[in-house]
């Protein structure tokens, strides 16, 4: 494992870091979400490995489950949340130019993070 975050909302496990794609395991305990967001430098693709998921894209609202996928372009806003009483997990694949936690533009957040 390269990096392990603890979040409010659950916790990250960064797979792997390459110059062009950084690669997530991501779990979103019961009841929690992450922040409504977007980012300047790069895209995302999540594919649903655990639990039923919903997710917000620009607005509306989309459910997943176990091996749905969603891509999240460039600048979408975007959220996941998990409204069951069991383990969210997924796995998230950034392309872009740039991967830092800085890149995150929070719209909206539970947890009062700017």
């Amino acid at each position: 494992m390269l990096e392990i975050g603890e979040r409010p909302w659950g916790k990250y496990y960064v797979l792997a870091d390459e110059p062009n794609y950084k690669l997530k395991r991501i779990e979103v305990n019961p009841g929690q979400k992450l922040s409504y967001q977007y980012h300047h430098k790069r895209q995302e693709q999540w594919t649903i490995i655990e639990g039923d998921a919903t997710i917000i894209l620009d607005d509306k609202e989309i459910k997943l489950s176990y091996g749905e996928s969603i891509f999240i372009p460039l600048g979408a806003k975007h959220r996941i949340m998990n409204l069951s009483e069991k383990p969210v997990v997924f796995i998230e694949v950034q392309t872009g130019t740039y991967f830092g936690e800085d890149d995150i533009v929070r719209l909206d957040d539970e947890y009062d993070r700017g």
